[in-house]
């Protein structure tokens, strides 16, 4: 089995839900008393979040870049970032270590190309759903058409993210904004929506509605999964 590396915190909740899966994941498949094999850096959220807001992109990949090669110096095999928000630095952190990352837009696009959906809803941080490194990467190497809420919804979505879930408060008037604006999504021809930030889960999930969802936590997990038992 190899080693799966972790690189959480952002937020810590999140980052529980991919320990949980993960090792849930490798008992489903191994049986008995199996479980995953993991080295994982959890940084502090709020220096994190602070310079994403700044727009210090530059000094996030710093930090990253460093708990990255500690986990790659713990014996990881390959990395994964539990987080969407931050992949938009896996070129800076990809230049720093020598194992790969397994990306979680390209695990998400894999599964909506296996699935037929070729115009897909996404939401998440502002970051993700307004700057190109995620859309531009489902649209250009997959060919998946990206729709976004308008701005409004945008902001929802944004403070409930960081002022709700990422602290660990769960709300139903904000589980019923998030739900109208999924619905907003497939009324624009949205054929599923992304639950492209690794929190949403925690207030949404398929149960929720009969649109679907690709939960991004869910997938990466499982593709995380399949890595670490591959050849076996």
């Amino acid at each position: 089995m190899k080693t799966i590396g972790l690189l959480g915190g952002m937020s810590w909740e999140s980052t529980a839900s991919y320990y949980k899966a993960l090792n849930e994941g490798i008992k489903a498949k191994l049986g008995g008393l199996n479980s995953a094999k993991i080295s994982l850096y959890s940084v502090n959220f709020d220096e994190v979040e602070q310079l994403q807001h700044q727009g210090k992109w530059a000094d996030t990949a710093v930090i990253l870049a460093s708990a990255a090669k500690s986990v790659e110096r713990a014996g990881a095999d390959f990395l994964m970032i539990c987080t969407n928000t931050m992949h938009k630095v896996v070129p800076e952190i990809e230049a720093q270590i020598n194992i790969p990352i397994l990306h979680i837009a390209d695990a998400t696009a894999q599964c909506l190309v296996q699935d037929g959906v070729s115009k897909v809803g996404l939401l998440g941080t502002q970051f993700t759903m307004e700057q190109d490194f995620y859309k531009g990467r489902l649209s250009d190497k997959f060919g998946i058409e990206v729709i976004v809420p308008d701005k409004c919804d945008r902001e929802t979505i944004h403070h409930v993210i960081y002022d709700e879930l990422c602290r660990g408060i769960i709300k139903a008037d904000s589980k019923e904004q998030y739900l109208k604006i999924i619905t907003h999504l497939h009324e624009q021809g949205a054929q599923a929506v992304i639950l492209g930030c690794t929190e949403i889960a925690l207030l949404v999930n398929q149960n929720s509605t009969c649109i679907p969802l690709y939960d991004t936590t869910d997938i990466h997990a499982k593709k995380g999964v399949e890595l670490a038992l591959q050849g076996l």
